[in-house]
């Protein structure tokens, strides 16, 4: 019988392993899972964030990125910056800290060392540059949303890496700062986001780093990325894995699992298999197209095919490369809308079964 995330949260609270890694596909409920773990560590009565004086739990996931907001400058169209909402996180980090040059460093060598982040002297506004080779330095430009998570992943990555400088050193009266003295939980859900496989291994490796070093807290970590969850589990000791599956009656499953993702979860196979059972129960969602595509990525990169289009059926390549396109990458309130129309249906079973009868994908 499944169990509510709530549930699930207490299961991870109760166990005495350092570091629990859980794997799940995007849209199974990673991000609700660290919220709700927060509300059962650190209960809050009101909407502020942050109290300092009890903080049991930090985590990082989409809501962290909510701090961040553009100003796009729609009347002049020039001076486009990144806006940080008040919080002690950030003040912290950046004005007692003096974590600025770090932050920059770090996302240079994630995105590029020719875009540039500017913070303004308040530490509440984000300025870009990049420079433009021949036509100079181009100021106040909007960076990507992928360059923007990784941006906000760093100014995290600094607050916990000062966290866990100041939270070794051994007597509380000779720490920095107090705030973090009753910290016990750093929840952390994929900072992976459109990352290359070199800048994402070498992130899950700091990361990893960072993790052995810290004393007296205990990291959960969740991903839908296969390769950031194979070098954690290769980089942490003392760990528990999982895979976090949602059930059909609006249950989960948190499945503890043996070796890295390769091993013990049977990727391919269980793709595959999760997609057959929403085709032979007629329930399919919107979801299954984004677990379509990570099907045809894993085989076309098994066979040695440069790009997953290539196997995708001749005489509508185009066509269906943008039907999974759309489908997997739907970011609009409307389209978040779990249930496909029937043509979409049909669609993904046609391409589906593609794989297998062309014998791209073995039963």
């Amino acid at each position: 019988m499944g169990q509510s995330l709530k549930e699930i949260a207490q299961a991870l609270h109760n166990t005495d392993k350092k570091v629990q890694l859980i794997y799940a596909f995007n849209g199974v409920g990673k991000t609700h899972l660290s919220r709700e773990f927060k509300e059962l560590v650190s209960p809050k009565d009101h909407d502020d964030e942050v109290e300092e004086s009890k903080m049991k739990v930090l985590y990082y996931n989409a809501f962290t990125e909510d701090l961040f907001y553009w100003d796009n400058d729609l009347d002049a169209d020039s001076k486009r910056k990144l806006k940080i909402q008040p919080n002690s996180f950030t003040d912290w980090i950046l004005k007692e800290q003096g974590q600025e040059r770090n932050i920059v460093t770090n996302f240079q060598r994630y995105t590029s060392n020719k875009l540039t982040p500017r913070f303004n002297e308040e530490y509440n506004e984000i300025s870009f540059s990049i420079e433009g080779g021949n036509e100079g330095t181009i100021d106040n430009i909007k960076i990507s949303r992928g360059e923007e998570s990784c941006l906000i992943w760093c100014v995290f990555y600094s607050l916990l890496s000062q966290i866990v400088a100041n939270l070794n050193i051994a007597e509380p009266d000779e720490r920095e700062t107090n705030q973090f003295d009753d910290l016990r939980y750093i929840f952390i859900d994929d900072p992976v986001s459109s990352l290359d496989e070199n800048h994402l291994i070498e992130l899950a490796v700091n990361l990893g780093g960072l993790i052995k070093e810290a004393r007296g807290l205990k990291f959960i970590v969740s991903t839908h990325n296969p390769l950031f969850f194979n070098v954690l589990f290769n980089e942490t000791g003392n760990k528990t894995c999982y895979l976090l599956q949602k059930n059909e009656d609006g249950t989960y499953d948190l499945l503890e699992k043996k070796g890295d993702s390769n091993k013990s979860f049977s990727y391919h196979h269980y793709l595959k298999q999760i997609i057959q059972e929403a085709i032979d129960s007629n329930s399919i969602q919107k979801y299954h197209f984004m677990l379509l595509r990570n099907l045809y990525e894993k085989t076309a990169n098994f066979l040695g095919y440069p790009q997953w289009p290539d196997l995708l059926p001749d005489d509508k390549k185009t066509y269906y490369n943008r039907i999974i396109q759309f489908t997997s990458h739907s970011t609009l309130s409307y389209e978040s809308i779990p249930e496909p129309t029937g043509p979409e249906k049909e669609t993904l079973k046609l391409l589906f079964r593609h794989l297998i009868d062309n014998n791209y994908y073995t039963e």
